[in-house]
This record gives structure tokens, C-alpha cells and sequence, in this order.
């Protein structure tokens, strides 16, 4: 078999070589857009970003090669979000349908002071063939070796912003410490910048934020305050104010009103994301007293801080599981005060459909919502009746005696917001212990006179004598406590002079004076209730 040789191998060079053909749809001038940016409107800022502009717009305009694109320049906007700067955005928008094929800036700085952002935008360019050149550092982002040098120069331009903020943030500190307080006029009802650029009172306005405060002590919920100016449909010149629920809130929030500033209630934790949260004790905060004119009185203030604790402690229930709580402030005062005798459980008002005809009753919750397994005895009370029997017992105790009626009215609003107590206290249990001793001499007659031993009524004189005891007590530590406190004492004064206007023989149901005057409403299964006034005194009225 004859062998056949294998030719010998062989490798040639193909030259490359230019086509002479030219594709006229794709071929174009580079063209070039350019970003400008400041971080501040200073006057040096601006002037520097005027310069920025007019030079890149001569610079693409010099070279042949280049056609402009357009040029994007954010004024005033920090560079550590991108997603602030429209501009920026308007660029990169641009780039991703096909109008701009390079893009210079200044520095890495004026591009971005993220460098998360600033390499993913550079790399998302850089995929569709699209470069950035960086003036000052001499970056092209289309040459191999410039990620590296872009991460080192970002990496200075965020750190750059960082001791920025760190600068910004000891600058605002000093002027809290300093008692500087600046002013959003805009948004903030109830003042103007006056003449000396100091904060000064507008009347119309001022008489609004009072009648906020007003409504909002006499028992309206914050979205029923809300809903009722809406509806006047109040327009004031040159401010943007919405009266939704979140804005009566701020605005009972606002110490401002009583002529006092709290500096540095938020903190930025981020200086990148910008993002800010209430101050929890990461930074001091600054009180500056009496700083402009009060629109509210400090008590008054004081008083609608505490109304809102008690609101929100009614809104978050403690345990889920009780089949007692309400879980939220209701506008009917009733709702916080009656009780049902039997087991101890919240009423609900609820509307009842019969016949075709609607009728208010309140029913106790468990009854309500659990059946007789927690409840057997309850009844139904129909709110007309319900009414009538509070309005009755409001005259009864302020007929019967009305010293005692006011003095315990202060003595129980003392209680209420710190007072350890005085002298029209210790005067009301005076009173109160008084009675309870002519009660044990009564008994002791009777006892005499029906025959019986004195013990037979043991029990009867040991509950009369705890009482004593406690209320001497009492009056014990008033005595070791009282102090004066003006404001607090203006205080009282003003609810004296509520409950003082109040009419002898009233026939209307008043939520906010059962607010005021009456703890709690004990219903009975046999249609009795224990009505029970602020301080525990007690009246007994049928439905």
C-alpha cells in the first residue's frame, strides 16, 4: 500500500483592510453632552456654575468632531442622590435613547459624591458605548484602566461630603446652643415674618389655632376638627395649609404656640440618603423659653399634651385579648366612662334597627360581643334615658351643694395634673370626714335604740373608721406637700370659672361637662346607676 505524504502546513497573514464603503445612516459627529453642578446657591457657587456652563459650551462647540447634545445643570442640589437632580436624570434618560454618545463634567465630585451611584452609572453608560470624561482627574470611562482610578476619586468625593455634613451639622448645633430659631413661615398658621424679622401674630389666623385648641379640649376627635374646617373651606393668601387630620395634629403638637422653641427634634443618620429621624436621644436637644409671642397660654398647651397621652394610651390597648377595652378614643365621653356593674366591661354605643326605625342604646361589650358567657346580667340602656339620668344627677350635685361641688371639682383636676394637693382639698376632706363622723354617732344611736349590742354593727363602724383613717392620711401628706405653682393655679382658676357658668337647672346633655365632672358610670341590672363624680363622690339615679 503506497503512503500518501501529508503537504506541509502552512499559516498566511491577512491584512486588514478599510472598507470603502461608508454606512451614511450611522455615521455622525460624537455627540457630546456636558453636566454641571453646585451643591449651594451661594453667590461663589452660582458664579462657578455659570463659568461650568459657559465653558463646556464653548468646549464642544470648538471641536469638529463633536456635535452638542445638550447641556444638564442642577443648581443648588447636593450630588449624594441622584434620584434629587433632574437634570442628572434627564441626562441619563437621554443617553438610554440613543441622543448622547459622550459626556464631560468637571470632576468626579460634580458627577456624583456616591460612589455606589457613581460606578453603577458609569458601568451601565459604559454598556451601551457611552463615556464619561472627568476634567479634572483625566477619566475616561471607556478606557480600560479607569474604574480603578474612579473608585479611589469617588471614594474622596464621598468622604468629601461626609466631613461636609459633619461641618453643616456642628454649624446648626452651635446656633441651637445659641438660642437661633428659623421659621417656616409658609406652612406655619398663625404668624409672619415682622418688621424686625422676628415672629409676629396675624389675628385671623391666631383666632384659628385657638379654636383648634378649643374644639380639640371640648372632646372633638383631631379627623372631626379636620373634616369641619374643610368644610368652611378657609383659604389664607400666600400659605399652603390643607387642615387634614396630620396638619391639627401638628399644629397641637407645635410648642411654638405657647411662645417656646425645641431645637434638634430630628437627626440625619445618613448623610448619603439623607435621611432624617425624630431624635431619640442621639443628639442634645435645646428649649428656648418665651422666645416670640404666644398665640396659647402655656396651660392651655400643657393641657392639650396631656389630652392627647390619654388618648393614644385609650387607642393602644394593653392586652389584646381583654374583652373590656375599646382600643380607641371615641368622641362620645360616655364611652370612656360606663361601666357595667355586673362584670366590670366598657358599654358601646350601637345603633339598633327595628321596624324601620333607628334607635341609639348602649350595651355592655362582653354582653355585646361574647354573649351571657361572660356576661348574664347586663342590660340595654337606651340613650335618651341614659342622657336624662346624667343631666339630672349634674343639677342634684350642684344644687345640694355647691361649695363642695367646686372644691372637689379643683381637688380632682389638681390630682389630675401633679397638684399634691391644698387647702380647698383639705377643706373638702375635712367636710367629707365631718360626715362620716356624724355617720358613726347616727349608728351608734340606732344600734342603742334598736336593743342591739355594738357589735352587731362591727363591721358597719370598721368600714366608717378606714374611711376616716384614710382620709387623715391623706390630708397628712397634703400637708407635707403642698406648694404653689402658679401657672397650675391659673389653671384651676379657669376650670372654676367653667364649671362656675355652668346653670343650676341645665336640661341639655353636655359631653364635654361629663368629660370634665364625671369618673366613672356604674350600671346596674335593675335600671340603677352609680354615678361618680370626679374625687368619688357619688349619686344614685334610675333610668
Amino acid at each position: 500500500m503506497e503512503v500518501q505524504r501529508i503537504p506541509k502546513r502552512t499559516v498566511s497573514v491577512i491584512e486588514p483592510q478599510k472598507s470603502i464603503l461608508v454606512d451614511k445612516e450611522k455615521y455622525h459627529q460624537k455627540r457630546v453632552a456636558a453636566y454641571c453642578r453646585v451643591s449651594t446657591d451661594s453667590e461663589e457657587q452660582l458664579t462657578s456654575y455659570q463659568n461650568q456652563m459657559r465653558v463646556y459650551t464653548e468646549m464642544i462647540a470648538a471641536n469638529k468632531e463633536w456635535e452638542f447634545a445638550g447641556l444638564c445643570a442642577d443648581e443648588g442640589i447636593s450630588g449624594t442622590r441622584a434620584d434629587k437632580r433632574p437634570e442628572f436624570q434627564r441626562m441619563i434618560r437621554d443617553c438610554q435613547n440613543g441622543k448622547i454618545d459622550y459626556i464631560i463634567t468637571k470632576s468626579v465630585s460634580r458627577f456624583a459624591r456616591n460612589t455606589v451611584e457613581c460606578l453603577e452609572y458609569v458601568r451601565s453608560l459604559k454598556a451601551q458605548g457611552i463615556g464619561i470624561f472627568f476634567e479634572e482627574q483625566n477619566i475616561d470611562t471607556l478606557k480600560n484602566e479607569s474604574e480603578l482610578y474612579l473608585v479611589i476619586y469617588a471614594g474622596f468625593a464621598q468622604s468629601e461630603s461626609e466631613s461636609i455634613s459633619k461641618h453643616i451639622t456642628w454649624t446648626y448645633r452651635k446656633k441651637f446652643e445659641e438660642g437661633k430659631v428659623s421659621f417656616q413661615y409658609k406652612n406655619f398658621l398663625g404668624y409672619r415674618k415682622g418688621a424686625d424679622s422676628q415672629p409676629e401674630i396675624v389675628p385671623e389666623e391666631a383666632a384659628i389655632v385657638e379654636r383648634i385648641y378649643e374644639m380639640f379640649l371640648a372632646g372633638q376627635p383631631v379627623k372631626v376638627i379636620a373634616q369641619t374646617l374643610q368644610a368652611e373651606k378657609i383659604e389664607i393668601p400666600g400659605k399652603n395649609l390643607s387642615f387634614s387630620k396630620n396638619m391639627i395634629m401638628n399644629i397641637l403638637r407645635n410648642e411654638k404656640y405657647c411662645g417656646d422653641c425645641i431645637l434638634q427634634k430630628t437627626v440625619t443618620v445618613d448623610c448619603i440618603s439623607k435621611t432624617r429621624k425624630a431624635n431619640q436621644g442621639e443628639a442634645p436637644m435645646y428649649i428656648v423659653e418665651n422666645n416670640h409671642p404666644a398665640i396659647i397660654s402655656r396651660e392651655v398647651f400643657n393641657r392639650v399634651q396631656e389630652e392627647l397621652i390619654r388618648r393614644q394610651a385609650l387607642r393602644a390597648k394593653s392586652d389584646k385579648t381583654s374583652i373590656t377595652a375599646t382600643g380607641k378614643y371615641s368622641k362620645y365621653a360616655l364611652t370612656e366612662v360606663l361601666q357595667c356593674a355586673e362584670c366590670g366591661s366598657r358599654y358601646r354605643r350601637v345603633t339598633w334597627t327595628a321596624h324601620g326605625r333607628k334607635k341609639i342604646v348602649w350595651r355592655c361589650i362582653s354582653r355585646l360581643d361574647y354573649g351571657t358567657k361572660h356576661c348574664k346580667d347586663s342590660i340595654t340602656v337606651e340613650e335618651e334615658a341614659l342622657h336624662g339620668a346624667v343631666v339630672r344627677a349634674l343639677n342634684r350635685f350642684h344644687t345640694e351643694d355647691e361649695s363642695t361641688y367646686l372644691a372637689l371639682m379643683k381637688a380632682t383636676i389638681g390630682e389630675a395634673i401633679g397638684i399634691n394637693g391644698g387647702s380647698e382639698e383639705i377643706d373638702l376632706l375635712t367636710r367629707r370626714i365631718d360626715t362620716l363622723n356624724k355617720r358613726m354617732l347616727d349608728l351608734v344611736n340606732e344600734t342603742v335604740a334598736a336593743g342591739k349590742d355594738v357589735e352587731s354593727s362591727e363591721d358597719e363602724f370598721k368600714g366608717i373608721s378606714d374611711q376616716i383613717e384614710q382620709l387623715n392620711r391623706r390630708i397628712a401628706a397634703i400637708q407635707e406637700n403642698v406648694h404653689k405653682d402658679g401657672s397650675r393655679q391659673a389653671r384651676l382658676e379657669e376650670i372654676q370659672s367653667i364649671i362656675a357658668k355652668r346653670s343650676a337647672n341645665e336640661t341639655q346633655y353636655d359631653d364635654s361637662i361629663v368629660r370634665q365632672m364625671i369618673e366613672c358610670i356604674k350600671v346596674h341590672r335593675n335600671g340603677r346607676l352609680t354615678i361618680i363624680f370626679g374625687g368619688g363622690y357619688e349619686i344614685e339615679e334610675t333610668l
